[in-house]
């Protein structure tokens, strides 16, 4: 699989700027701080037919009833959220957002315009992909902060090693610009699932790890110290083969070898924390995986201060068999009107003043 880059962003990559940083006894006055996070938005599916995908479920007539006063409920539910996500930092909250499970750019359009997010004035990245659902994953940027310079979508290829089957899921969007004058690479997924099994599909979720470690190599071979975030809903937790062989994500800064990934999420893994449960336990799929240029003291410029999951209890289930449970918009074919059966997850980067 060949992968090539506009002469625009490898002119951007050799003049990127080179500053000096350190994270000790950081002070607002000397460091600004800016915040990047990701959210999978559980199917926001608008409620038009679209004939090319099967979003039979999310019409007014069809098994969820899906219709514009709980299609409005849950943007509404959406919003509330990444409106909140990284304030504990910074007033702007999160300066870009990646995104999954969304049908089109119509309903991020619906999204960035509600009243909780409108003022931020957050951009589009959004691309269809070929996921037989027709859903999608996409960018959310405010200008204030990023500055596009360009944006694709990287196939995923799929056919099973045992059948010669073919199957489709969701590109990998990849874009980059200048962050407040760094320039940062984002790629933003959601690998395949574990449908028929986790061991039966990982080869599914080692291909998409494969097409965001060819882009990563790609950047890197022109700038060892690119700064590269790698984002999404994986399917597979910080411990799985497609995340730690596949895409050389480490789980600390200390064991990272030349063209290694830091993992920020590992140790909330470890520490029992997850974004997602199923059968009374928690997995740790959504992930924000860095390069050394966002982790590097000699690198300078934007460099990586923490992650976090955002738990707040109003995002979880209170009563019910799902107690617990991140507060999803449906328990099977009942509205509850909650938010994802994910929680967001994001990363402080920051700046020398």
């Amino acid at each position: 699989m060949k992968f090539s880059f506009p002469a625009f962003l490898l002119l951007l990559l050799l003049f990127a700027p080179c500053q000096v940083f350190s994270q000790k006894d950081i002070k607002p006055e000397e460091y600004k701080v800016a915040a990047i996070g990701f959210y999978n938005l559980e199917n926001l599916f608008d409620t038009i037919d679209s004939p090319t995908t099967n979003d039979a479920d999310f019409l007014p007539g069809g098994r969820l009833a899906w219709n514009t006063e709980k299609y409005v409920s849950k943007q509404k539910n959406m919003a509330k959220v990444i409106n909140l996500l990284a304030t504990e930092l910074t007033p702007d909250g999160v300066a870009l957002l990646g995104v999954a499970e969304i049908e089109n750019r119509k309903v991020l359009e619906d999204l960035v315009a509600q009243p909780d997010l409108k003022d931020r004035n957050y951009q589009i990245v959004h691309f269809d992909s070929p996921d037989e659902r027709g859903i999608d994953c996409g960018i959310l940027y405010q200008p204030k902060y990023f500055t596009l310079a360009g944006a694709k979508a990287y196939p995923v290829s799929l056919k099973d090693p045992k059948t010669d089957r073919e199957d489709f899921t969701r590109d990998i969007v990849y874009a980059a610009g200048t962050f407040d004058g760094d320039l940062v690479h984002i790629m933003v997924g959601h690998w395949p699932s574990r449908r028929g099994g986790e061991s039966a599909s990982a080869w599914a979720r080692k291909a998409a790890a494969g097409v965001c470690r060819h882009i990563t190599d790609s950047l890197l071979a022109i700038d060892a110290d690119a700064k590269i975030i790698i984002m999404g809903d994986l399917n597979d937790d910080p411990t799985n083969k497609s995340v730690t062989e596949v895409l050389k994500a480490k789980s600390s800064t200390e064991k990272m070898k030349e063209g290694d990934l830091y993992n920020t999420m590992y140790d909330h893994f470890k520490n029992g924390n997850g974004t997602l449960a199923y059968r009374d336990s928690w997995n740790l799929f959504d992930q924000m995986i860095v390069s050394q240029g966002l982790v590097s003291k000699k690198v300078g410029g934007w460099q990586l201060h923490k992650s976090v999951v955002f738990r707040k209890p109003w995002l979880l289930q209170t009563e019910g068999a799902f107690r617990g449970y991140p507060f999803r918009t449906f328990v099977g074919d009942i509205f509850i009107n909650g938010y994802s059966d994910h929680l967001p997850v994001y990363l402080f980067l920051l700046k020398k003043k």
